[in-house]
């Protein structure tokens, strides 16, 4: 095992290859990127009063700050100043990665295997990534762009945003925020699910998607900009869009406006 505690500012090499990648850290920035070329590295730009350590064993690469024993309460923002750190991490692509950070912003780019990310308070950005992905807030917003493979998404209060992506199965929940969805192309197998108990939801559908749709608002509307869906009522829409033996499309709301939006072919897509 090599292991390294960083109290300045630091750029390490790893030596030996990188399969998982565990972070850890109580507050600051955390950017993580998956790369093909050159060595696993780790560099902080800003390290607060508390150290970082940083372990590598067995191809498990870990980053991490010593928990405090004893929360401060209502000083914690006071508090979580000590720990406040920035730091990015290169690793190759097929990274096996999971990033805890209490309160701050983690961005996520190019990885194959997926990711798990889990944020308190703060922000989470999801960039290109492939696989199982997922990410959880509790107060603050998550932007997932580019994504496949499967992906789910939970705030408690904040926004969730997906767009340009090709994801197999999608789901979004939150309990108050917004939810907006951009569906790219879906594979003919998708399967979206997206909720919100006090928020609004905006999903934008390809207009040659093969897709069953059911949408539903407890208490608020739904705005339709395709004509072969059944509208019941303000609150209920309901049909298939294209043969309807491909993926499903859901979303239900408990008060506030779905609204399921038209998104045109692109013209090189329908010439060819």
């Amino acid at each position: 095992m090599t292991a390294w505690k960083v109290t300045e500012p630091e750029r390490l090499a790893m030596e030996d290859e990188v399969k998982q990648l565990k972070v850890s850290l109580v507050a600051g920035r955390l950017n993580v990127v998956g790369a093909d070329d050159g060595p696993a590295r780790v560099e902080f730009s800003a390290v607060g009063d508390r150290p970082v350590d940083v372990t590598l064993d067995g191809g498990v690469l870990t980053v991490a700050h010593e928990f405090p024993k004893k929360w401060p309460g209502f000083f914690w923002w006071l508090f979580s100043g000590r720990y406040k750190v920035d730091v990015s991490v290169v690793v190759p692509t097929g990274t096996l990665v999971a990033l805890t950070v209490v309160a701050g912003t983690v961005i996520v780019s190019s990885l194959r295997n997926g990711a798990a990310v889990d944020v308190t308070s703060g922000r989470i950005t999801l960039l290109g990534i492939d696989g199982a992905v997922a990410g959880k807030i509790v107060s603050g917003s998550i932007e997932a762009l580019t994504l496949g493979g499967e992906v789910e998404l939970e705030t408690v209060s904040g926004e969730i945003v997906v767009a340009d992506s090709t994801a197999r199965r999608v789901y979004a929940k939150t309990i108050s925020g917004s939810v907006t969805c951009d569906l790219d192309n879906p594979p003919a197998d998708t399967d979206v699910q997206l909720d919100t108990v006090s928020g609004e939801i905006t999903v934008r559908v390809r207009e040659d998607s093969d897709l069953r749709v059911s949408v539903n608002a407890v208490s608020g509307h739904v705005i339709n900009a395709f004509s072969q869906l059944d509208q019941a009522g303000r609150g209920t829409v309901t049909g298939r869009l294209g043969s309807g033996t491909g993926g499903r499309l859901a979303a239900n709301a408990t008060s506030g406006t779905i609204s399921v939006l038209r998104r045109p072919v692109d013209d090189e897509e329908a010439d060819a």
